[in-house]
C-alpha cells in the first residue's frame, strides 16, 4: 500500500476532521474574548471526545496551533488556524459552549458536531445591526447620566457616539487600521463636548466626553488579559496587554487632539469642570449604571433571557462600589472588590445556567470603566499640568487592571469554595457517590514562587 493511500484511510481522515473541528471551535471562543486556558481546554475536550488523545493546543492572540503525537509511533500531525477579529457574539458563544458540553460526553457523532458548528457560525444575529448601533450610543448616554449629566447631555453623548461609530465603520470599509478608527471616534466624541462648551451651553458638556470614552474602552480585552496572566499564559497575556495599550492609546490620542486644539483656540476648559460620578445610591445613578450594563450586553449580543441577570450584576457592582467609597476605601481597591463581587455573582449564575460567566461579568463592570480619569488626565496634560495628568492616566490604567483582576478573583473564590471547573460533577454508581478526578490545570501547580 502506498504512502498516499495510507494518508486517506478513514482513521486518518477522521483525525483531520476532529482536529479541524477543534481549531474552528477555538477560533470562535478566542475571537469572542475567552481566555487562553478556556480555549485550550475546550479544544482538548473536542479531540478527546473523537478519539484523538495526546493533543497539545498552543493559543495566542492571532493563531491557534493544535498538535497530535500518536502513542503508536505514527507520524505526528500539526495544524494551525489564524484568528481573525469579528464582532463579539455572546449568543453564538453560548451555543458553542453548549455544543462542547454535549460533544465531550461522546453522544454526538462527528458529522453532527460539524453540522451544528456550521449552523452556529451562520446563525442570524440576535439583534439587528441598527439596534447594535443604538445600544452602543446608549452606553454613552447612560454613562453621561451616571457622571451627573442631564437629559441634553445624554442626547449629545448619543449623537456623538453614533457619529463616531459611523465614521469608524466608513473607515473600516476602506481598510483603515482599527487604531485610527478608534482615534477618529474619540475625536468626534470630545469635539461635540468642546463645541457645547464653546457656545456656552448651560450643561455639563464634559460629561459627553466621558460617555463617549466609556463606549470605546476595552473592558473585554482587559478581563481576558488579566485572566491569561493569572492562568500562567504569559505570552498571550502580554499580547492582550499590548492590545489594551493600543486601544487606550487611540482613545487618549483622539481626546488629546481635540483638547489640545480647543485650548489653543481659547475654549474655556478647566479641570474643575471635569465631571465625576456622584457616588450615591440614588435612582438616577442606579438607572445610569443599569443602563450602561444593559447597553453593553445588547452591544455584545447577549440573548434576552440573560439581560435581567446582567442588569442585576450592574446594579450590584455600583452599590458595592458606592458603599466602599462611603467607608473611605481607596478607588482602585474599591474597584477591585466591586468587580470581585460581580465576578462571584456572574460565575455562580454561569454555573447554574450553563453559560460562560463573561456573559454577565463583562457588561456588569461597564459602569466602573475609568472614562473620567482618562478625560481628566488628557485635559491636565493639554493645560500644561503634566505631572497631574500622568497621575490621572496612571489611575485610569490601575483602575482598568483592577477591574480585570477583581472579576477573575470572584471566579477563583467560587472555584475554591465549590470546586467548580476543577472537578466534574458528582455522579452516582449504585449506592456510592463517586467523584471524578481533578481536571489538569497548569495554573494550579504549586511552585512557591520559584
Amino acid at each position: 500500500m502506498s504512502a498516499s493511500s495510507l494518508e486517506r484511510t478513514p482513521a486518518k481522515h477522521d483525525l483531520y476532521r476532529a482536529m479541524a473541528l477543534a481549531l474552528r471551535v477555538g477560533e470562535l471562543l478566542l475571537g469572542s474574548g475567552e481566555g487562553t486556558e478556556t480555549v485550550a481546554g475546550a479544544m482538548r475536550r473536542i479531540t478527546n471526545a473523537y478519539g484523538v488523545p495526546h493533543c497539545e493546543a498552543d493559543v495566542n492572540l492571532s493563531a491557534i496551533t493544535l498538535s497530535h503525537v500518536p502513542s503508536d509511533g505514527s507520524v505526528p500531525v500539526t495544524a494551525e488556524r489564524r484568528v481573525r477579529r469579528f464582532l463579539p457574539d455572546y449568543d453564538r458563544l453560548i451555543a458553542v459552549h453548549e455544543m462542547i458540553r454535549e460533544t465531550s460526553g461522546g453522544s454526538v457523532p462527528l458529522e453532527e458536531a460539524e453540522a451544528r458548528l456550521r449552523k452556529i457560525t451562520r446563525r442570524v444575529r440576535v439583534y439587528p445591526n441598527w439596534f447594535l448601533v443604538t445600544a452602543l450610543a446608549l452606553i454613552a448616554s447612560s454613562a453621561s447620566i451616571l457622571v451627573g449629566g442631564g437629559a441634553l447631555v445624554a442626547v449629545a453623548a448619543f449623537v456623538a457616539t453614533v457619529l463616531g461609530d459611523r465614521a469608524s465603520a466608513w473607515l473600516a470599509r476602506r481598510g483603515v487600521a482599527e487604531f485610527f478608527q478608534i482615534t477618529v471616534a474619540a475625536v468626534l466624541g470630545s469635539l461635540v463636548a468642546v463645541l457645547m462648551v464653546a457656545i456656552g451651553a448651560p450643561v455639563r458638556a464634559e460629561a459627553v466626553v466621558v460617555g463617549a470614552v466609556v463606549a470605546l474602552l476595552p473592558g473585554r480585552p482587559m478581563v481576558a488579559c488579566v485572566q491569561d496572566g493569572i492562568a500562567g499564559e504569559y505570552v498571550t497575556a502580554t499580547a492582550r496587554l499590548f492590545e489594551v495599550f493600543f486601544i487606550l492609546t487611540a482613545v487618549v490620542s483622539g481626546i488629546g487632539i481635540t483638547l489640545y486644539a480647543a485650548v489653543r483656540l481659547g475654549v474655556p476648559l478647566t479641570v474643575e469642570d471635569v465631571p465625576a460620578a456622584p457616588l450615591l445610591i440614588r435612582p438616577e445613578q442606579l438607572l445610569g449604571a443599569v443602563g450602561v450594563t444593559l447597553s453593553f450586553a445588547v452591544a455584545l449580543l447577549v440573548p434576552l433571557r440573560h439581560l435581567v441577570p446582567a442588569a442585576v450584576g450592574g446594579a450590584m457592582v455600583w452599590m458595592v462600589f458606592v458603599q466602599l467609597h462611603v467607608w473611605q476605601v481607596p478607588v482602585v481597591l474599591a474597584t477591585a472588590v466591586s468587580a470581585a463581587v460581580v465576578g462571584l455573582f456572574g460565575s455562580a449564575y454561569a454555573l447554574r445556567a450553563q453559560v460562560p460567566s463573561m456573559v454577565i461579568t463583562i457588561p456588569a463592570i461597564g459602569s466602573l470603566l475609568p472614562g473620567t480619569a482618562l478625560y481628566r488626565g488628557m485635559l491636565e496634560v493639554s493645560l500644561g499640568h503634566g505631572g497631574a495628568g500622568q497621575e490621572s492616566l496612571l489611575q485610569a490604567l490601575s483602575t482598568a487592571l483592577a477591574l480585570g483582576a477583581g472579576v477573575i478573583l470572584g471566579a477563583e473564590i467560587l472555584r475554591a469554595v465549590t470546586g467548580s471547573d476543577l472537578t466534574r460533577r458528582v455522579r452516582r454508581q449504585g449506592p456510592r457517590r463517586v467523584r471524578r478526578p481533578f481536571i489538569s490545570r497548569p495554573a494550579a501547580r504549586r511552585t512557591r514562587g520559584y
